[in-house]
């Protein structure tokens, strides 16, 4: 019959399988101040947190308020920052949009005005304010992709610290699971064909192989469910020509 596949078990979602919840800080997200506020904040603290490839930056804002956000390169304890429509557009700063001068670096960029910031927040990344317009502003991503958004969405000037982080090689596997675990993904990877049959449907055989289509129905049960779900299209794309008569 068979055991349950590793997909089927990670997919029931137990706790071995999730990332851990300890070690974890607060959310990182902007406070959330009216649209016409200017506040100035502290850095008091910048801390690590499990999982997350940037450092956290503590802010401790003029009412009393702390947030925890991304840190940006050239932040250190002590270090001042504004958040509002009439702070300076400089290093670190957080303003909307349309306040924001073309061509400037930004990160850690709303989606929506008021949703904390979703966009560039790994290490090292940042994109670019390409243009703006009377209803939004163009943003180009570290992928290359452009996209526009609403000018009220707030973003932080420059990039995000941790750049670099990695060109360092793990060196030990363990060291690799460990960073892994803490985000809850999957490690090591191990192939179908390279199991025994009781283990996975590719298993088995005098060599690794398949066996069987690699193509499965998005309805398939779960034991089954395993390769390519539900293809559009596999294979190598065939280019025929059509030859002219006479």
């Amino acid at each position: 019959m068979g055991k349950r596949t590793l997909q089927r078990r990670r997919g029931r979602g137990g706790m071995q399988f999730r990332a851990p919840e300890r070690g974890k800080i607060a959310p990182a997200k902007y406070p959330d101040f009216l649209r016409s506020e200017t506040r100035w904040g502290m850095i008091t603290r910048i801390v690590n947190e499990r999982g997350r490839s940037a450092p956290l930056a503590q802010i401790t804002f003029d009412d009393g308020r702390v947030a925890y956000l991304p840190a940006v390169n050239g932040l250190y304890q002590g270090h001042k920052i504004e958040m509002g429509p009439e702070a300076d557009p400089r290093q670190g700063n957080i303003l909307p949009l349309e306040k924001i001068p073309e061509g400037m670096s930004v990160c850690n960029i709303e989606r929506r005005f008021g949703d904390g910031g979703k966009f560039v927040r790994a290490s090292g990344s940042s994109a670019t304010l390409f243009s703006k317009t009377a209803t939004g502003a163009v943003i180009k991503f570290p992928s290359g992709r452009t996209a526009t958004m609403d000018i009220r969405c707030r973003a932080t000037i420059g990039e995000i610290a941790g750049g670099g982080r990695i060109e360092k090689p793990f060196l030990r596997a363990g060291a690799k699971y460990h960073a892994m675990r803490a985000k809850g993904k999957a490690y090591p990877r191990v192939r179908g064909v390279a199991m025994i049959s009781v283990y996975h449907p590719h298993g088995g055989g005098r060599h690794q192989h398949p066996g069987k289509p690699t193509s499965v129905s998005r309805l398939a049960p779960p034991g089954r469910k395993v390769g390519i779900i539900a293809p559009r299209k596999t294979g190598r794309k065939r280019i025929t020509r059509k030859v002219g008569m006479g």
